[in-house]
């Protein structure tokens, strides 16, 4: 048996130049932090000669073909193994539909555990590579490339994408009191809604690549915003990243009519007038968790969970894609 996981996501900076209809004209530039939320991938031989595949559904099939699951399938095309009777099961700590990068985080956890599997080993960096061009080039997804990167490397992390699509993976270099007070005074809070991040990227894809100047100076100045975080995070100023936060928020808005919603803004103001210096929904919007910056925490605990918001603690996750069991 092999268990592999890879770390969820909370995004700092930059998020939406990371896709290939931006940076490959312009360039990008994110800024992601691992979290200890996980997502699981189990590989058990059985004896049966057949594929077990195990999610939200059961896949009971005879060949890699047959599997409806396409980043199973996929992945399994990829890097086949040898096994003809293999059982997949995957879990997550935070359900899908909700921000944190989960398809990436499987993506990579399933191709590190079929590396094991097959007893190689496949630095970071390929395995990050690998999920990008299953999700991206033989799927066609509208998504980036910092949820398979991150998943992969862990830390808090920044990413250059270069137009030939390249990545520059350089750790951020914070001081130790910066990176305890960061993880203290970031709280994340469940809307209750869940969306598909694809048809949300699907709408920036789309006018990304029709030249709509609108949106690209919209995406030029979330990557500033990106590197003014990087810049703020570095020195210390964790009020001015907050601020930054708060900007980059408000400029998403934007990018599509889906981004957030009557109830969010309600919750967003809420939290503003209650202790939080900045925030944003994580990940493409329309739900998902809202991540805020305060340091009155108890307060804006309070206001928070007397509106129905749940909160999930988090610490940063250093690790990324590990083998948390083989035998």
């Amino acid at each position: 048996m092999i268990i592999t996981r890879s770390p969820l996501r909370i995004s700092l900076g930059g998020g939406g130049t990371d896709l290939p209809s931006y940076y490959r004209d312009h360039g990008g530039f994110v800024i992601s932090a691992a979290i200890d939320k996980y997502v699981y991938i189990t590989l058990h031989e059985t004896f049966e000669r057949e594929f077990v595949i195990k999610y939200s559904k059961t896949e009971l099939v005879q060949s890699v073909d047959e599997i409806k699951h396409p980043l199973i399938r996929e992945a399994l095309k990829l890097v086949p193994v040898d096994a003809p009777h293999l059982e997949v099961v995957s879990m997550s700590d935070i359900p899908a539909g909700t921000g944190l990068g989960s398809s990436g985080s499987f993506t990579v956890a399933l191709l590190r555990a079929l590396h094991t599997l097959n007893k190689d080993f496949v630095p970071p960096q390929a395995l990050a590579e690998q999920a990008c061009h299953i999700e991206i080039d033989l799927l066609g997804e509208p998504v980036g490339k910092q949820d398979q990167y991150i998943a992969s490397f862990g830390g808090i992390t920044s990413f250059h994408i270069h137009p030939g699509g390249t990545v520059d993976v350089r750790p951020l270099q914070i001081q130790p009191e910066t990176l305890f007070n960061l993880e203290d005074n970031l709280l994340l809070f469940f809307t209750g809604f869940t969306r598909s991040a694809s048809a949300i990227l699907a709408e920036q894809d789309t006018r990304t690549r029709s030249g709509d100047m609108g949106m690209i100076d919209h995406l030029h100045h979330i990557k500033r915003f990106g590197y003014e975080s990087k810049e703020a995070l570095e020195s210390g100023d964790l009020r001015r990243f907050a601020a930054i936060m708060h900007e980059h928020w408000e400029l998403k808005k934007y990018r599509s009519k889906s981004m957030s919603n009557a109830s969010i803004d309600e919750y967003y103001q809420l939290a503003r007038a209650h202790g939080a210096l900045g925030g944003k929904l994580i990940g493409a919007g329309g739900g998902g968790f809202l991540m805020l910056y305060s340091e009155d925490k108890t307060r804006l605990r309070h206001v928070l969970r007397e509106a129905g918001l749940r909160e999930v603690r988090v610490h940063f996750d250093f690790e990324g894609t590990a083998v948390v069991t083989r035998s």
